[in-house]
């Protein structure tokens, strides 16, 4: 039951000019792939992970032995958190949520902007590799928050909604050292249809 590299929803220049072809093509082809080919890798032989989705094996990262468990939080980590980036994406996508989702949004943080601005802002203060995300937490609330290299929010007990990833292996080629500019196009191309779809199937497990 070896875990499987997603195809992209949509062609590698479809988000264009957010996010270029190249930084596309070697984001999915070459980063993904690899951490999906490390995991498989790091958990050959071991039938007692037969059948576990990649967030079952994150929620229950203590259970995972100790010899593979950080080479499974990092490649785990980064082929769960790139499927979901995959997804929470989509050409002219952008605008602002709508719904149960938006109104979580604007009473968690006082409106949709001041969630912007901070989860940007979360993004520019990780140092080095990470992500910013937007979690539903262990009471079932919004959490604006980010996470160092590959972890997720799923080996903490919390429900990632969204997520960007801000390695500069997701940027450099186009944006070289600006961050900030990467994290404010990064909005015109989100998919709140499928956010609010996670939003929905997390509030569900509380």
């Amino acid at each position: 039951m070896a875990f499987e590299l997603p195809p992209l929803p949509y062609d590698y220049s479809a988000l264009e000019p957010a996010i270029d072809t190249q930084t596309m093509q070697i984001h999915h082809d070459k980063h993904h792939a690899a951490y999906v080919t490390n995991l498989n890798n790091a958990l050959q032989g071991l039938t007692q992970f037969n059948g576990m989705t990649i967030e079952d094996i994150l929620r229950h990262i203590t259970g995972v032995p100790e010899n593979i468990r950080t080479a499974v939080r990092n490649n785990g980590g980064g082929h769960a958190n790139h499927a979901m980036f995959w997804q929470i994406m989509k050409p002219n996508g952008g605008g602002e949520p709508t719904g149960a989702l938006a109104n979580a949004i604007s009473s968690t943080f006082g409106s949709f902007d001041q969630f912007k601005t901070t989860f940007n802002d979360n993004g520019m203060k990780r140092f080095g590799s990470g992500w910013t995300w937007l979690v539903i937490d262990q009471q079932g609330k919004l959490q604006a928050l980010s996470t160092a290299n590959q972890d997720s929010p799923l080996m903490d007990g919390m429900f990632p909604i969204m997520g960007n990833d801000v390695w500069e292996h997701a940027y450099y080629l186009k944006y070289q050292n600006r961050r900030q500019e990467y994290l404010s196009a990064w909005w015109s191309v989100i998919n709140w249809e499928e956010i609010a779809r996670r939003f929905q199937q997390g509030m569900s497990a509380h």
